[in-house]
């Protein structure tokens, strides 16, 4: 068998040292090291550990390309990680590229007198004086395109030449093997960003369409309220163009819903809908979401992996929270929104989109900017069109279709046929609902989990019975809060003041601790009356706060809108001994 040898041809005698069988568990060995669930760089590296007992090498060396040629993976045996790369950097080009070019193995006998090593400097790569060497190069093939190479050198000897038919043949074998696995690798790469725009596709595809709004043409959106018929009649003017839209509200006034609607009114409505919540992630993380990454660019990031910015090609990326992200994250979304352009973490070129931005907060972003910590050109580049998403008590009318949609749907769900009763809506309506849409249906599948009836009437809400979360930050039941106003803050107890030096005379009259709003208000002067219009008497209503407040005089207090101070008196009065529990 004839092989090229620096160029030259000449005949390799046959070897027999090492048998066919030895050779045949190494193919064997290295074809179960290469099957295994790893990190490409630590089966390569795996590969070459197992090549050195099996030939007669001194350093391995395994560098895959990308698709200009460049070595992307350096990997290499008898050197660390960084010295790999380095030493095939001093590769010869001609040496590399005639393997690359002829996409046949090359076999360089002695490397000191190869004219392809002309003019290399060899003392760098850790050889004695006087000592000479040789190498074998084949190529890695994908198909019948190159994708890298395998290197080998060793020390020369008079019985070195005898080794290169058999080791070429086999160093062929190992190469077909890893260009197959680097195949696999890539083919897993691509299925996994295929299933991630399928997922996308169809999350965007199962949107239920309820029967209330398909004459209106908005997926997911209810109601028939002038509040939401200004935002829609907004919405289908701004999804025409590329502005960037701000949603602002409330939270649980469905903001991504609004969001998706503006995607399916666009020109984009066919190109990818991709959401992302920015308070969900830390910086480092929501860097790595947005831009994606390279592989190897941090520990863990085994390979290339684009990111939201890159999934949202030609479609509408939507940035939910947008209030929330730190001032040095802020500069790094404003190039990108400003140029259309962005560079992956760990990599260096500069990558272009074509993406319509939707963001949504909940935030005062003008305070944010006063304060110094919302950058006003980030706000101003965001704030193109701004929409204001109303609560869900200023659209008391959507109130009933909202709750029977949810009603549909806990009914879908579950294989049940529960209705709302004229009471349950009656208690709706009276609910002021801080927490909008989601509370909404936070409540109507709690009521109809507990629900004993097929028809669902007032008394089977948590108000009417033990409770909800809503009537303890109010400060009392749902049947008597306003419909406009916000909701209480939960502060801690206040220390209750000294009390009052005794006076002579007639005794002060008796507080009332009637929680404000069933009367007249009473700024909390000991001696004020009010006029209480509850039929309860005071000590069944003192009995029950203390009940819900689990017996805490604290918590019983700010349910009746009474200090804590006044509570103790109240209990004295009526000779309410406080549980201890």
């Amino acid at each position: 068998m004839g092989l090229e040898l620096g160029g030259d041809i000449i005949a390799a005698p046959p070897r027999a040292t090492v048998s066919g069988e030895t050779a045949l568990v190494g193919i064997y060995e290295i074809s179960k090291l290469l099957a295994s669930p790893a990190r490409l760089e630590n089966v390569l590296a795996g590969v070459l550990t197992l090549l050195s007992s099996f030939l007669d090498m001194r350093h391995g060396l395994i560098a895959l390309l990308d698709d200009k040629g460049a070595p992307e993976v350096v990997v290499g045996s008898g050197w660390s990680e960084g010295a790999a790369k380095v030493f095939f950097e001093r590769l010869p080009e001609r040496a590399v590229g005639q393997i690359i070019a002829t996409k046949m193995p090359v076999v360089v006998d002695d490397v000191a007198s190869s004219p392809l090593f002309e003019g290399v400097d060899l003392t760098d790569w850790g050889t004695e004086d006087g000592q000479s060497f040789s190498m074998i190069g084949v190529p890695i093939k994908d198909g019948d395109a190159v994708v890298g190479t395998l290197t080998v050198d060793r020390s020369r000897n008079s019985r070195s030449s005898m080794l290169f038919d058999h080791d070429v043949r086999f160093l062929t074998m190992i190469a077909n093997l890893v260009g197959q696995t680097l195949r696999l690798h890539k083919l897993i790469a691509r299925d996994r960003e295929r299933l991630m725009l399928e997922s996308a596709w169809r999350e965007k595809s199962d949107r239920t369409v309820p029967p209330e709004v398909r004459a209106e043409g908005l997926k997911g959106i209810v109601g028939n309220s002038p509040a939401v018929r200004a935002v829609v009649d907004k919405i289908r003017i701004v999804a025409k163009s590329k502005a960037t839209v701000l949603l602002r509200g409330e939270s649980g006034t469905g903001k991504e819903l609004f969001a998706a609607a503006i995607h399916d009114q666009s020109p984009r409505r066919n190109q990818p809908f991709v959401k992302l919540n920015c308070a969900a992630l830390p910086e480092s993380v929501l860097e790595s979401e947005l831009f994606g990454h390279e592989r190897g660019a941090f520990t863990g990031a085994a390979n290339l992996r684009k990111g939201r910015f890159e999934l949202a090609h030609g479609g509408t990326l939507f940035l939910d929270e947008i209030g929330e992200i730190t001032p040095a994250f802020q500069a790094k979304l404003l190039r990108v929104l400003q140029e259309g352009e962005f560079e992956r973490v760990g990599g260096a070129r500069t990558i272009k989109v074509d993406v319509r931005i939707v963001c949504a907060t909940n935030k005062d972003l003008e305070q944010s900017v006063q304060r110094g910590e919302f950058r006003a050109d980030l706000y101003y580049r965001i704030s193109v069109v701004p929409i204001f998403l109303p609560p869900l008590r200023d659209r008391k009318g959507d109130l009933g279709l909202l709750a029977n949609e949810f009603l549909r749907r806990y009914n879908d769900e579950q294989g049940v046929k529960l209705k709302l009763s004229e009471s349950a809506l009656g208690v709706l309506n009276e609910c002021g609902f801080p927490g909008n849409i989601r509370e909404l249906e936070n409540c109507i599948n709690r009521t109809a989990t507990l629900a004993n009836g097929e028809v669902i009437v007032d008394k089977d809400f948590s108000c009417r019975k033990d409770g909800c979360l809503s009537a303890i930050l109010w400060g009392g039941t749902s049947s008597k809060w306003p419909g406009n106003v916000t909701p209480l803050p939960i502060v801690a107890p206040q220390p209750a003041p000294p009390a009052p030096p005794a006076q002579s005379g007639p005794a002060p009259e008796e507080e009332s601790f009637a929680p404000p709003g069933a009367g007249e208000t009473c700024p909390g002067a000991v001696n004020c009356k009010v006029i209480d219009k509850d039929p309860r008497t005071d000590y069944e209503k003192l009995v029950e706060a203390m009940e819900r407040a689990g017996w805490v005089k604290a918590k019983a207090a700010r349910l009746l809108g009474l200090t804590p101070r006044q509570i103790g008196y109240a209990l004295q009065k009526h000779g309410i001994m406080v549980k201890k529990f």
